[in-house]
């Protein structure tokens, strides 16, 4: 008897064509944080049933760049770069679950087809769309900002031919902290609709997750002052979250691995 394998679709009689390889998934990213202040009406209006607004700081938001690389376990992606590169942003906002602080991202786009499968399977509501990050690479030239004080790295995404935002950090020193804003745990809806009519409303898939996360390793975390646009387009709604106020920008490298997901409702 045959049958066909994988992790995700296609699945197929040798199982290596998956779109998303079988977890674990390792990952590393440069990373740039821009923590701000949204209007909290907007920011309550995107949260999740379970979810309520995180009334000790209303608003709180943070914009993240991102320029990845990943990994299945055997790392064979590595050696083949185009499957193991891509680059991202998102927002995220603060609320509370149960008297939990925790975060949601509302919005995010991504460069790369198996980053948008992967993270659908997360439970992010991951989009298609064209990100570029100031990447730094140790040398000592004008081409290369570095990791120095008065060095300004910088992150745009753009969608179907429109720029949606536009961000900058000007690093000033190390930090004591790090980012807060986008520190709590993470908390997604994962959502898969039906087809069959009439059942339209009557989603396969809508439960709320947390992120789990293992192996975390973070390089040191610099700081500084950061810039934040939002721009809107006609398919659009993430400038309901455009910075009211903002705070600070950081800068730093992180990894880790995921192969695991709490449920923690079903919606």
């Amino acid at each position: 008897m045959t049958g066909l394998r994988g992790y995700s679709v296609p699945r197929t009689p040798g199982g290596r064509a998956s779109l998303v390889p079988a977890p674990p998934w390792h990952y590393v990213g440069d990373f740039l944080v821009i923590e701000y202040w949204a209007d909290p009406d907007a920011v309550a209006a995107v949260l999740p049933a379970g979810l309520e607004p995180f009334a000790e700081d209303p608003g709180r938001a943070a914009a993240l760049f991102v320029d990845w690389q990943s990994c299945s376990e055997g790392g064979g992606e590595l050696v083949d770069p185009s499957r193991s590169q891509y680059k991202e942003f998102f927002l995220v906002v603060n609320a509370t679950m149960d008297g939990e602080h925790v975060t949601t991202c509302p919005f995010i786009w991504v460069d790369r087809d198996f980053a948008l499968a992967r993270g659908w399977v997360q439970g992010f509501p991951k989009k298609l769309g064209s990100i570029w990050i100031t990447r730094t690479f140790g040398a000592d030239c004008l081409a290369d900002p570095g990791l120095q004080p008065g060095a300004t790295f910088g992150g745009t995404c753009a969608a179907y031919e429109r720029r949606l935002a536009e961000g900058t950090v000007t690093l000033e020193r190390v930090s004591e902290h790090g980012p807060t804003h986008n520190d709590p745990p993470l908390v997604n809806v994962r959502h898969f609709p039906r087809l069959e009519a009439g059942r339209h409303d009557e989603p396969a898939v809508h439960e709320l997750v947390r992120a789990r996360s293992r192996d975390r390793v973070a390089s040191p975390v610099w700081e500084g002052s950061a810039t934040l646009e939002l721009h809107g387009a006609p398919h659009e709604e993430h400038t309901t979250l455009a910075p009211t106020r903002l705070g600070r920008g950081f800068r730093f490298t992180f990894a880790y691995t995921v192969d695991d997901l709490e449920t923690v409702r079903q919606l």
